[in-house]
């Protein structure tokens, strides 16, 4: 299956994701960042094309793939249905009216549900984080990494259909709303602000292009050292982890 077959329900998505599939060092530093969260059988929501998955499933986790996307659910049966540490791929609606008969099969199923870069995509997010808690175990683990401040909302933003942008504190009410417990919390990428707001914010661009990703993924070594420069306190994107109790 080509990303292209893609391109008629999710054009910028699936060009964006195609762009940024090429930035490995990019993709395995937000893989790196989530990894100490995950154990047991996990679950992500809105895998795509696959970007972070090919990391959980080469360390060998049990992960079951998922995307609400009909283009991007046949693109992961394609492309991850013979490895043995796939578990399953199935399409999820988190916002489905029906969520807890519809997917009564995956109640409390997972020790880990993680989601990156998606909630922002989706209108209602307390129902969203209420409808993965049904889906954890006791104990269970929630991660999510979501785009960072209302203040860097732009083109690119509204290309991708995202509803909002996120502070760590207004991440952190959803999730308590929920009955969930925070675990950690912090931001990612600092770095990425400014070229955030340079590309999307004064050029106005409707997507981030090719050449940018790969002179930023170039960056990330020291992009890395400047996020812990700043100890986390500030980013292009927030990340929080809490456990359902």
């Amino acid at each position: 299956m080509n990303i292209n077959s893609i391109s008629d329900t999710d054009p910028l998505g699936s060009k964006t994701l195609e762009t940024i599939s090429k930035a490995s060092n990019f993709n395995r530093w937000m893989y790196s960042e989530i990894k100490p969260f995950l154990k047991g059988e996990i679950l992500e929501i809105g895998s795509g094309i696959g970007n972070i998955s090919q990391y959980a499933i080469s360390d060998g986790f049990k992960i079951t793939l998922s995307d609400f996307n009909a283009g991007y659910y046949q693109w992961l049966k394609e492309s991850f249905s013979n490895f043995p540490s796939v578990q399953n791929i199935i399409q999820i609606d988190l916002l489905h009216p029906d969520f807890q008969e519809k997917y009564s099969f995956l109640q409390e199923k997972f020790d880990s549900v993680f989601l990156l870069n998606v909630i922002e995509h989706i209108v209602d997010d307390i129902t969203a984080v209420k409808n993965c808690k049904f889906l954890m175990k006791q104990n269970g683990h929630l991660i999510i990494l979501a785009p960072a401040y209302k203040w860097l909302y732009c083109r690119f933003d509204r290309e991708l259909g995202h509803h909002r942008r996120y502070t760590l504190r207004s991440m952190k009410q959803i999730l308590k709303h929920n009955g969930l417990q925070i675990r950690s919390g912090n931001y990612f990428n600092a770095a990425g602000i400014l070229g955030w707001l340079y590309f999307g914010k004064i050029m106005n661009k409707k997507m981030i292009g090719n050449d940018e990703m790969s002179a930023f993924n170039r960056f990330v070594p020291l992009a890395r050292i400047i996020d812990r420069l700043t100890l986390k306190k500030v980013g292009l994107s927030v990340i929080t982890s809490s456990i359902k109790q």
